[in-house]
């Protein structure tokens, strides 16, 4: 062979580093192509490839779903439990929540019953009464559970007496009922002494059969009473005629007295389609007077 057609030793270690080069320059390739393919740009792609959805929207979503996991489901206010602690001695939920009262309901003297517009206290408290009964819906029920007050209930059999168990759900509640008359006659102080006892005497039975405890306080249709019917009231068993001084009505309050809740205030309500509005009202200005409801009943120690 001609000498110049021979490979010498020199050409084959040029041959052998040029494919060593071409090996690295692969191997350079590859890594950086591997590198690229999984960068945070490249891997936020793959979010949207694979789950339909930018980086930012699963963010939000989770967000989203993590407050909708935490945030408490509010039940509806008439399942909501109280948080008032029962008392053991009447069952009920306490209301006066370690409050010890510096009033006693006067006793019964010469057969006559006490009298009360106001509850004579300095104490920071204020009592609702609603009266009549003749709306009964579940939705005032709910919305004084949702408030978290008691009120006493001065019902009238004359509203009543279709569905008197209507209102077991709010004796189970820890709501009293108290005595407005069998027939609410708004001329009841012209009605003879036996007329009016026979109105207090039949509905403290009615009541007292219907929901397992005998009324202690009396409120006469309107307001007014006489010598004739606080001996009535007595001579029935009960202990009190409650009146009032200040009232929820027609959505705004009502003062005899002031323009504002005092201590020791007896506010009156009824059941009426505003129920809504006279609630919201009473709210607002016990809130501003800075009292708290507590329940008549309790601050008497009249069961």
């Amino acid at each position: 062979m001609p000498r110049h057609f021979s490979p010498s030793r020199h050409d084959g270690r040029r041959i052998g580093l040029l494919i060593l080069s071409f090996v690295v320059a692969l191997v350079v390739a590859g890594t950086w192509w591997v590198v690229s393919t999984t960068s945070p740009d490249a891997a936020g792609d793959a979010v949207v490839g694979t789950a339909g959805q930018s980086p930012a929207s699963t963010s939000t979503d989770l967000t989203a779903t993590a407050a909708a996991t935490t945030a408490p489901t509010q039940a509806p206010a008439s399942l909501v439990p109280s948080a008032i602690p029962t008392n053991p001695a009447t069952g009920r939920v306490d209301t006066l929540e370690g409050l010890i009262p510096d009033y006693v309901l006067p006793p019964i003297v010469d057969g006559l019953a006490p009298v009360l517009t106001k509850v004579p206290t300095e104490q920071k408290v204020v009592f609702l009464t609603i009266d009549d009964g003749a709306v009964q819906r579940d939705s005032d029920l709910a919305l004084l559970e949702q408030s978290g007050i008691k009120a006493s209930l001065f019902l009238a059999h004359k509203y009543i007496a279709d569905q008197p168990a209507f209102y077991l759900k709010y004796t189970a509640a820890g709501h009293l009922i108290e005595n407005h008359t069998m027939t609410h006659n708004l001329g009841f102080i012209q009605l003879s002494y036996e007329e009016q006892k026979a109105e207090i005497c039949s509905m403290a039975d009615f009541a007292e059969q219907q929901y397992g405890r005998r009324p202690v306080f009396f409120r006469p249709p309107g307001g007014p009473y006489t010598q004739a019917t606080r001996q009535a009231v007595a001579a029935c068993g009960l202990k009190a005629i409650v009146d009032w001084e200040a009232k929820a009505n027609a959505g705004g309050m009502d003062y005899q007295v002031g323009a504002g809740l005092r201590p020791g205030e007896i506010v009156l309500m009824h059941f009426r389609p505003e129920f809504p509005q006279d609630l919201a009202a009473f709210l607002k200005a016990q809130e501003a007077a800075g009292l708290k409801v507590v329940l008549l009943e309790d601050y008497l120690a009249t069961a």
